[in-house]
């Protein structure tokens, strides 16, 4: 069986080094692709596959419909090195809007209760991170997620209206910063461990302040060394791989 290799082996290819139709993706490379908004990631592994002419790729982290931002893929043998990739800090740029609450703990579902907000504070919210968002800690993931409980999907069971007890799970924030707070909405700059949810992070923040509060944008702007101002689209993909059709 073959191993993994390291990552400073695979070639990857992003806006300094652009793919072309006579690469071998089988071999091994990773691309950076700049995921849009709606697009699930395995929408974009189904789209980008088809380009790539191999049937071998997969992605290195999940990113929700509603985020954008930075996914990478990989192809022929750069897919057992998908864990070190997984491994790699993530850096995320989130806006948390505070005063409701959503089922899913973003903006892809109805709010399903409000809270007062004329309390909050700048320094408030500062305090809250300082205090509970640092270091290691533990974090109950969302019911809208793609665990799984007894087989099934967890969002498939909050869908039919049923909900499960969820065990926390350890998970590592390196660093916030926050960059605004304004008319209830907190931008907030994220470094975290894999497994980390920002929906659990605004949903529990919303708590922690005495208000409610859900994610309604997110922006993945890097993982490791590897960032999602190099990383190309899907249509530039597929322009530049279908270049000589």
């Amino acid at each position: 069986m073959a191993k993994a290799l390291p990552l400073h082996e695979i070639e990857v290819f992003d806006q300094q080094n652009l793919p072309s139709p006579d690469v071998d993706f089988s071999v091994a490379s990773i691309i950076l692709v700049n995921k849009p908004k709606t697009w699930t990631s395995f929408d974009v592994v189904r789209y980008v596959r088809g380009r790539l002419r191999t049937k071998k790729v997969g992605h290195a982290g999940t990113l929700d419909p509603m985020a954008e931002g930075l996914l990478i893929l990989c192809s022929g043998r750069a897919t057992k090195s998908i864990s070190q990739l997984q491994d790699l800090p993530k850096t995320y740029i989130g806006e948390i809007t505070f005063g409701a609450s959503t089922p899913s703990y973003d903006a892809d579902s109805e709010p399903d209760a409000t809270a007062p907000t004329d309390h909050i504070t700048l320094e408030m919210i500062q305090e809250v991170l300082d205090t509970h968002f640092k270091g290691e800690i533990q974090q109950v993931p969302p019911m809208y997620s793609a665990l799984k409980r007894d087989g099934k999907r967890l969002y498939e069971l909050a869908r039919r209206g049923k909900t499960v007890e969820l065990e926390p799970r350890p998970v590592t924030i390196h660093d916030t910063h926050i960059i605004s707070f304004e008319d209830n909405k907190l931008l907030l700059s994220i470094i975290c461990s894999k497994g980390t949810y920002i929906r659990s992070i605004a949903h529990d923040l919303g708590k922690l302040i005495g208000s409610l509060g859900h994610l309604t944008q997110l922006v993945r702007t890097s993982i490791g060394d590897y960032s999602y101002q190099k990383a190309l689209s899907p249509e530039k993909i597929d322009e530049l791989l279908n270049a000589q059709d």
